[in-house]
């Protein structure tokens, strides 16, 4: 039935019925559901297959199949909508510190756990592993970002776990098991666990070697002898973990130890939840205070040496927190390019206007831009065997974490912007983007951190920034605005008497200078040249919309809009 069909069988005005029928709803898009995430990301399969994963081209084309469904994505608003729970005691007056969540929050978590996002580099390490595993926590985070943190967490932990060999025999198996369980019970229980961690306390925030919690040995002392942890921790994310790397003091000084939720007897190990936090984002997940009241624990390495023990770790969640953001980046651009592609208005379609293009194809390059540094990060990981890898990647990854992170929170308003009023809803995905997006730039070391980070790692190991420059230089050449740019840069670093001072403005051109690299090297011309256009030629930190006359933005949007409806 045509159109003027339709209005042809309605009442007449001032008709009763009338009142009912006040307008057809046109000229609103589709929600984007029901497509599949990866199919839809040239930018991502690309990567894949460069970066050393094209094995995993089929697995992850069926995940992104389970990602776009809509009853999928309807697990990630039913997880946010119902915030998780806290009780210290059941009803009979038993310490049971029990975090509950909604069932959408475990089918994640599920999902997850049993895709191996937890562990499956580990367990099966090779050429691509790591590549792999991240475009698959790229395209799942996409869904639901809050439940990642216990994700990454476990993740992160076993590199530090397997430095005291006899805890890692006894954790290791349960850590690496493809499934999840979700109960609040003994360990020893369970045939699969997750870890989380416990560093920051009131006084001391990112400054851990301040922490005052304490760490009394039982016994003899050293590496895997058991202690006693008495003290506070102001965040500890995933409260509801089997057991946590945590730092305390020792007579020796800040040491790193393994402490589990249950003793082994099955009793309760006397750590004990004081509220869970009240966060802006990052709702689906719990994050607590908690006091240590004689908590058994297991020293990991060496003693006094918890720090560098735990770096591992750390330097692990950096690397999802890139991937996470890097995902925000990728679902907001998703939503925005999908609702211009099917709304008009001033009598075109808003994708096919001047401005908005030039708004959306700006989107587009931070977005593939971010993953795709991402990406490479992970290949250094899959080859930290190799000196130029493992170079690469101490460096690349406190200045990915750094940049990446950063530049999402502008990204995910920008693109709420270009839906308009209806992307300031709740029942829209971009207020969670919004909320969410400051997390990772916050968490795991804030930018300050990241940046001083960096210039410790340049300052110790020297060669690390010659890796970094080996690595760019590979794209000299293609274009004479890069060449100036990492010129430039380079020379810059050849004074370093207020390298602290500068530290934000060097970071901010190292991690434009790779991300310009590997756009040259390996993404579509047209992208690559409106990257050097706006992020080394013109200001870079300009709002979005930026692109200059003569680049092309139909042909970058074109590359990263999902075509679905």
């Amino acid at each position: 039935m045509s159109h003027d069909s339709e209005h042809a069988t309605r009442p007449a005005p001032g008709h009763d019925a009338c009142l009912a029928n006040t307008h057809d709803v046109f000229n609103q898009p589709s929600p984007l559901e029901n497509y599949n995430l990866y199919e839809h990301d040239i930018a991502l399969q690309e990567a894949v297959a460069r970066e050393g994963a094209g094995y995993a081209h089929d697995d992850l084309n069926q995940f992104g199949t389970w990602a776009g469904k809509a009853e999928t994505i309807e697990l990630g608003f039913q997880a946010n909508a119902n915030k998780p729970t806290f009780r210290t005691h059941d009803r009979y007056g038993h310490r049971i510190d029990e975090v509950s969540f909604h069932p959408a929050y475990h089918e994640l978590m599920r999902v997850a756990l049993e895709n191996g996002l937890h562990s499956s580099p580990w367990a099966n390490p090779g050429p691509g592993a790591h590549v792999a595993r991240a475009a698959k926590y790229y395209l799942h985070t996409q869904v639901e970002a809050a439940h990642g943190c216990p994700v990454t967490m476990t993740f992160a932990a076993l590199p530090t776990l397997r430095q005291q060999p006899d805890l890692a025999r006894e954790w290791e198996p349960r850590i690496l098991t493809s499934a999840y369980d979700g109960r609040n019970v003994p360990d020893r229980e369970k045939r699969a666990v997750t870890l989380g961690m416990a560093m920051t306390e009131k006084q001391g925030g990112s400054d851990v070697r301040a922490n005052t919690t304490q760490a009394c040995p039982i016994g003899r002392e050293g590496p895997g002898q058991a202690y006693e942890l008495v003290g506070h921790k102001w965040f500890v994310s995933a409260p509801m973990s089997d057991a946590f790397l945590v730092l305390a003091q020792t007579a020796s000084g800040l040491s790193c130890f393994l402490m589990p939720r249950w003793r082994p007897d099955g009793s309760k190990n006397p750590w004990q939840v004081q509220q869970l936090k009240n966060k802006m984002g990052n709702v689906a997940n719990a994050s607590s205070e908690v006091e240590l009241r004689g908590a058994l624990a297991w020293m990991v390495g060496d003693e006094g040496r918890g720090v560098r023990t735990i770096i591992d770790m750390v330097a692990m969640t950096r690397f999802d927190c890139m991937i996470g953001s890097s995902a925000g980046m990728r679902q907001a651009f998703a939503q925005a390019s999908h609702h211009c592609r099917h709304r008009s208005a001033f009598g075109a379609r808003l994708s096919d206007q001047p401005l908005m293009q030039n708004v959306l194809a700006d989107l587009a390059l931070e977005s593939e831009a971010a993953m795709t540094y991402a990406l490479r990060i992970a290949r250094a990981l899959d080859h930290a065997d190799n000196e130029h890898e493992r170079l690469l990647a101490r460096l690349a990854t406190p200045l990915g974490k750094y940049w990446i992170c950063k530049r999402t929170a502008n990204h995910a308003y920008e693109a709420m912007e270009c839906i308009g009023g209806s992307g300031v809803m709740e029942d829209c995905i971009m207020p969670r983007l919004f909320r969410e997006s400051p997390v990772n730039a916050i968490w795991e070391g804030s930018g300050n951190v990241q940046c001083l980070d960096t210039l410790r790692a340049i300052q110790k190991q020297p060669e690390t920034l010659d890796a970094f420059f080996t690595e760019a230089a590979e794209a000299k050449g293609a274009d004479h605005r890069f060449d100036q740019f990492l010129a430039q840069l380079q020379n810059d670093f050849a004074d370093i008497s207020d390298f602290q001072y500068r530290a934000r403005n060097l970071v901010d051109r190292l991690a434009l200078a790779m991300q310009a690299s590997l756009l040259l090297r390996h993404s579509d011309k047209h992208l690559a040249d409106a990257f050097c256009a706006t992020r080394l030629q013109n200001n870079g930190g300009q709002n979005y919309g930026n692109l200059p006359t003569g680049t092309n933005p139909a042909a970058i949007i074109k590359r990263a809009t999902p075509v679905v409806g």
